[in-house]
């Protein structure tokens, strides 16, 4: 029932309407009857009743629930066993019930009342997991399922198995943040995109996580494609979904979209190249300030053109189970630049342009461009100066002469190097030899091919219950240093006589 007056009002309305509607004529009643219906909220057949006087209801009564069937011993009693069981599921502790409550009866650890006890063995698993659910959660009442917001209501939604084989310009963007280990403060990102067709690829430098320079983001990568831009999908992050940028596409003609919440897969395209691109060449170390913004910039210049012009990628062609296993079959591997040749829907003025690009770069160049632009961005990421240009014009000389060997230094790109760990000179333990290490010296010195067993020995036998046999590998490491120290002086230098050694 509507409540639309107080119970106060509705009881005054019914007395002032009870004697006009039971002495009026049938026309009367059913235009009192209508009014009285629309003013109270009352059901037709009950404004009736209440009208004519069956009964007293002349005051809003609201409907009781159901009765309590477990009180509040039942529910302590109920965590007990919880609790005794390891805090398992209700499925699973209702079949325990059996076996646990006699077991815990049995042992003295629980004396229930029968009533309760009789409650207990009969409640269901949807019961005890209700009954149990503050317990579990900590928190009064359930927690409360998180609303769509007013934005992502008028964002539709795209999952990875919506494409179905777009034409170029359709795109994914994703934000990567370059924080490095920690997330506070202000630092630089990227905002990545990807074509679903071709796989071309395009980075986009913010200098802070902000939706008007996504907007700006997206402004320069439809004003760098090679084809139209015609829609972009995004997560459900508050610089995407926000209305500037619903408005932007609208204006534009662009069709926006976005993934599910908590579905990473509906967006597999562009988490892959945030891996194989961002990730790849600009690492994991934290970036902030407009210079660091700036080289980010200068290298996704490079890497545009190296990514897109001569890096090959696999396109999934079809996805088959075949009983437990899932069968990927691919399409040979290509480069954006030729999957985009082939569409065959570019204007024969931007064809020519592309070749005239392909023919004229330097895939070598390119690479060694890259890893100076890379360097500098390590320097950066560690609060260091980079070199000035004039102070690199060597390096690509060298990096193009070095290639034959480069595989012999491991990682070659400065920006996964770890920082030097600082050389370690102290110690964490106190040397157990430090007191008697002249006495093992003077015995080094009449026997100094004696191992670290022996002279373990001889010290536990003039000093028994001091040196424990655990104490051997460290007795054995001083050693090593000791016949290294000695060997350095027999080379660089001459002991003198009666000098101790070590």
């Amino acid at each position: 029932m509507v409540k639309i007056v107080t119970a106060e009002v509705r009881s005054g309305l019914i007395a002032a309407l009870r004697e006009r509607y039971k002495a009026g004529s049938r026309h009367q009643k059913s235009r009192i009857l209508a009014e009285f219906v629309a003013i109270s909220g009352y059901h037709r057949k009950s404004a009736i009743r209440i009208l004519n006087g069956e009964g007293d209801t002349a005051t809003y009564t609201p409907a009781r629930g159901r009765r309590r069937v477990y009180d509040d011993a039942v529910r302590q009693a109920l965590i007990v066993l919880w609790e005794a069981s390891d805090r398992v599921c209700g499925k699973r502790l209702r079949a325990l019930m059996p076996i646990l409550l006699p077991a815990l009866e049995h042992h003295g650890h629980l004396q229930l009342d029968p009533v309760i006890r009789d409650k207990l063995v009969s409640i269901s698993a949807a019961s005890m997991d209700r009954l149990l659910s503050e317990a579990r959660t900590g928190k009064q009442g359930r927690k409360p399922r998180k609303q769509p917001s007013a934005v992502s209501k008028q964002v539709a939604i795209r999952t990875f198995a919506d494409w179905d084989e777009p034409g170029p310009g359709y795109m994914e963007m994703d934000l990567v943040a370059h924080g490095g280990p920690t997330s506070a403060g202000s630092f630089a990102h990227t905002l990545s995109f990807t074509d679903i067709a071709t796989g071309w690829t395009e980075c986009v430098p913010l200098l802070m996580r902000d939706s008007s320079l996504v907007i700006n983001g997206v402004e320069s990568l439809a004003a760098g494609l090679p084809f139209p831009l015609q829609g972009l999908d995004a997560d459900n992050g508050s610089e995407f979904l926000n209305q500037a940028l619903i408005l932007h596409c609208a204006s534009r003609g662009l069709e926006f979209t976005r993934s599910r919440p908590y579905h990473k897969n509906d967006q597999a395209w562009i988490e892959q190249k945030n891996g194989a691109v961002v990730r790849r060449f600009v690492g994991y170390g934290r970036l902030e300030g407009v210079a660091a913004t700036e080289a980010l910039g200068r290298l996704y210049r490079l890497v545009r053109l190296f990514v897109n012009f001569f890096q090959p990628s696999f396109k999934l062609k079809e996805k088959v189970r075949v009983g437990s296993r899932v069968v990927k079959r691919y399409h040979p591997p290509q480069t954006p630049y030729a999957r985009l040749l082939g569409t065959g829907v570019l204007p024969e003025p931007v064809l020519v342009r592309l070749r005239n690009i392909a023919d004229a770069l330097d895939p070598l160049e390119l690479l060694g461009r890259i890893r100076q632009m890379q360097e500098e961005l390590a320097l950066l990421s560690q609060g260091r100066r980079p070199p000035s240009p004039s102070q690199r014009n060597g390096d690509l000389t060298s990096f193009l002469a070095g290639l034959s060997t480069a595989w012999q230094m491991g990682e070659v790109r400065p920006t996964h190097h770890s920082p030097p760990r600082p050389t370690r000179d102290w110690r964490t333990r106190k040397d157990p030899f430090e007191s008697v290490w002249p006495t093992l010296c003077s015995w080094l010195a009449v026997t100094p091919d004696a191992t670290a067993k022996d002279l373990l020995s001889r010290l536990q036998n003039e000093q028994p219950g001091v040196f424990p046999d655990s104490q051997l590998r460290t007795l054995q490491r001083r050693l090593r240093e000791w016949r290294k120290e000695t060997a350095h002086k027999l080379v660089f230098g001459v002991l003198q006589e009666g000098e101790p050694i070590g």
